[in-house]
């Protein structure tokens, strides 16, 4: 067994970040439409969790932001001339498809891709797939930039394997690592791969639910644990509640949150709790760990407050001295169950010792908290030395990364910015500037 560290690879938000409201089934993006946001502060705010994560000792790094706004999608779609006509015609037209091109989703770097570390594939190499995130237009092709952006960042052919994205049908509604977690005794380590789904596309009589769409399907989960070559006696597959995803849980990582050994979750999140927690003990089984399940009850946390603090869309990390820290968003402290909860967690004698907040507010806004930040790849030293050094965090980075966002995010934006020529001037300069920060030249297709 190799030893490995977890890295977390953060979102570096776009300039480009508004509230346009486009992700039906999340409560906190569709309520704050239309308002005013500020990516300048958004961007801050991401890199600060950053830097102090990596000051702790823990492995981070940036994932780069998307290219926009998505010219490609607006002139396949009928809007043609030059770039302000194409703006301006689209923001006179369809407002809405406009604020799509323009999305800054893929600050949410949980639902880049779905990670599966070399201890636990058939050839021993790190798989990547990049999801399709098919159910919402603003996010459907960020897979094409996904994809070109791990395989800058993963090149070497010896440690890595990046996959296409699934086919974009709903049949493979794939949303990434927000549905998918891993459990082990350590890192590096054989795992437990987890996966979750709100639907299955060739079962009408699966749970389902019935106001909100369900993103993730069985049969996507069940083809990246194909493609990445899983052992299937320590791959497990579970339903998600449908009624909790009618109440706002549009990923599992709103609802449960993994890490080593321990599942942290609500007591609604799975569709049949029991078989969940006796399918994870005996596929740990097979790794010699032992699943440690905290479960939250209902009457202790609703599940409209664990959707407001977003409690579970918190970051579990293991700190060197074994224990586990808790990365949670300032609204959790703010909602009086949940500070009160999590007061009685950190004092229970459990593996979670210590709360680590931020605030990440221009995010939490949109519908994403610090697990939405952050895509897990556990490596091995060979990796790591393998993978691009660029991205790594470090205070050097972090001094040039606040600068670059001085230099360029505007700390204003309402959606009527949207159809200013000068606001993609702006983005496309500062990705350029960003692809030399990063030493990675060719990120971008900004012709």
């Amino acid at each position: 067994m190799q030893s490995a560290r977890e890295f977390n690879f953060d979102g570096l938000v776009g300039p480009s970040h508004n509230y346009a409201g486009l992700s039906f089934g999340n409560v906190a993006s569709f309520s704050n439409v239309k308002s005013a946001s500020n990516p300048r502060e958004a961007a801050l705010q991401g890199l600060a969790k950053m830097r102090e994560l990596a000051a702790r000792g823990f492995a981070q790094a940036v994932m780069p932001p998307q290219a926009r706004p998505n010219f490609r999608l607006l002139r396949r779609i009928g809007f043609t001339g030059t770039d302000a006509d194409v703006l301006a015609r689209a923001y006179r037209e369809s407002p809405v498809i406009l604020a799509c091109a323009y999305s800054a989703s893929p600050m949410w770097t949980a639902n880049a891709a779905t990670v599966s570390p070399s201890a636990d594939t058939f050839d021993g190499r790190a798989h990547f797939t990049a999801a399709n995130l098919n159910n919402k237009l603003h996010r459907s092709e960020e897979h094409l930039q996904s994809t070109r952006t791990l395989r800058a960042l993963f090149a070497d052919e010896r440690h890595f394997a990046v996959h296409e994205a699934l086919p974009p049908t709903s049949a493979f509604g794939d949303e990434g690592a927000a549905n998918h977690t891993r459990f082990c005794a350590t890192h590096g380590g054989k795992g437990v791969e987890f996966f979750t789904y709100g639907r299955v596309e060739f079962d009408p009589s699966a749970p389902a639910p019935k106001k909100y769409p369900a993103r993730q399907t069985l049969e996507a989960s069940q083809a990246i644990a194909r493609l990445h070559g899983l052992d299937s006696a320590r791959t497990v597959f579970a339903s998600q509640n449908p009624d909790v995803i009618d109440q706002g849980v549009f990923h599992n990582d709103v609802i449960a949150v993994g890490n080593g050994n321990v599942l942290f979750y609500h007591e609604q999140a799975f569709h049949d709790e029991g078989a969940v927690l006796n399918s994870l003990r005996n596929a740990l089984a097979c790794v010699e760990a032992e699943l440690t399940a905290i479960r939250v009850d209902s009457q202790v946390v609703a599940v409209g407050d664990a959707v407001a603090s977003y409690l579970f869309n918190s970051q579990l990390l293991t700190k060197p001295d074994g224990t586990m820290a808790l990365v949670i968003p300032q609204e959790c402290q703010e909602n009086r169950a949940v500070a009160r909860y999590l007061e009685e967690l950190v004092a229970s004698g459990g593996p979670v010792d210590e709360l680590i907040h931020f605030d990440l507010r221009q995010s939490m806004r949109n519908g994403g908290g610090p697990a939405c930040l952050r895509l897990r790849v556990a490596l091995t030293g060979a990796e790591i030395a393998a993978m691009h050094q660029g991205v790594i965090m470090t205070e050097a980075l972090y001094d040039t990364l606040v600068a670059w966002v001085g230099k360029y995010y505007r700390d204003h934006l309402e959606p009527k910015d949207l159809a200013d020529p000068q606001l993609a001037l702006e983005c496309s300069a500062a990705l350029e500037e960003l692809s030399r920060i990063l030493g990675l030249p060719g990120l971008y297709d900004l012709t």
